[in-house]
């Protein structure tokens, strides 16, 4: 009953059916696992947050008061920003575009470039053109100003302002 073939035959499905199980397994493996060899820093399955551990440092803004920053700014980076306003802007006295001009707007008093028409809402702010008060202006001029005619949606960044109104005073001289 049991000759010689018949050993072979059942030694070779044994031999095939463990080659079958390593190869599924190794499929099932390649296509399951979440990663090569798994160690103590991979660990296969859902990271719960449970808060603790590490945590979050909220970083603090600083921010630094404008005169500083008026103090060091660069006139040949504003002139770079001034390509903005002369959309609307002359640099030339006397020449109102859109808007009055800006030649000497640094310390002269508000409103007063004779032959524009200002708007009702520029015309309720009082005293001179200031860095301070220009740089507010520029950054939100609905919020400054409300009702006014300008309709430029501000300069954020306050080191651009900073040299954007450091080349209007040179425009003074």
């Amino acid at each position: 009953m049991f000759d010689t073939m018949t050993i072979t035959k059942i030694g070779g499905a044994v031999c095939g059916a463990l080659l079958i199980f390593l190869l599924a397994g190794w499929a099932a493996d390649g296509l399951y696992s979440v990663g090569g060899d798994h160690d103590e820093d991979h660990l296969a399955g859902y990271v719960i947050d449970t808060g603790e551990g590490e945590t979050e440092v909220a970083e603090e803004v600083i921010e630094v008061p404008f005169e500083e920053l008026y103090a060091v700014a660069d006139a040949s980076a504003g002139e770079r920003l001034w390509r903005q306003c002369s959309a609307c802007h002359s640099d030339q006295p006397g020449v109102n575009g859109v808007g009055p001009y800006l030649h000497g707007v640094v310390g002269r008093p508000k409103h007063t470039v004779e032959g524009f028409n200002y708007s009702d809402g520029l015309l309720a702010t009082t005293g001179d053109w200031t860095p301070e008060n220009i740089s507010a202006f520029i950054e939100n001029p609905r919020e400054y100003a409300p009702g006014t005619a300008m309709a430029y949606n501000g300069m954020r960044d306050a080191e651009d302002r900073a040299n954007l109104i450091a080349y209007l005073d040179t425009l003074d001289d």
